[in-house]
């Protein structure tokens, strides 16, 4: 985990002057420097804008309908109003500023800012990178060609296009990490 220090480093490195953080629960059990309010103060001491879109974009709901079996589903919140309000407001957004999305995952294959978040985005004009641990950038089509590697889909498969490829990825990794309410949990 990186320190706040660590992190703002990377944000300025990349040239971000803006932080959209897409926690449903924007607080740490083991680094409360990342609670909203310590990051929020900390990034705007640096010039970054701090902007939370948790309730938007987040990988939880209140909503009973978004959940199987207790799962959350990525699409059934992907279809929700505030979902698409979310988004609308990250692409207006990005008509002025350099825009970090951040959640608590360090890969992006095991985070839904990819895979709810990125999956809505991509294919419209939006140039999609993250950046990784180690602070280089990934571009999201390679990252999503290191998702279909992992889950071992063939590219080369002549019976489907690249394109349902990478959604079928999506699916299998989205229902892989979606969160599960613990036993006994209702929605709020």
């Amino acid at each position: 985990m990186h320190t706040v220090e660590a992190f703002l480093e990377l944000l300025k490195r990349h040239s971000i002057n803006a932080l959209c953080d897409v926690r449903s629960s924007p607080y740490s059990r083991y680094s409360s420097q990342f609670n909203r309010e310590s990051l929020k103060e900390e990034v705007l001491k640096h010039g970054i804008a701090y902007i939370y879109l948790g309730a938007e974009l987040g990988p939880r709901s209140s909503d009973p309908t978004c959940y199987v079996n207790g799962k959350v589903q990525y699409q059934r919140l992907a279809e929700r109003e505030i979902f698409q309000q979310g988004l609308i407001r990250l692409r207006k957004g990005m008509e002025t500023h350099r825009i970090a999305l951040m959640c608590a995952e360090k890969d992006p294959l095991t985070c839904h800012r990819m895979l709810l978040i990125c999956r809505n985005l991509r294919g419209d004009d939006i140039h999609i990178r993250h950046i990784l641990e180690d602070g280089s950038l990934e571009d999201n089509l390679d990252t999503e060609r290191r998702l279909m590697k992992l889950l071992k889909i063939d590219p080369a498969d002549l019976f489907s296009s690249e394109e349902e490829q990478i959604r079928r990825a999506y699916d299998l990794q989205a229902d892989k990490i979606a969160y599960i309410l613990e036993e006994g949990q209702q929605t709020a």
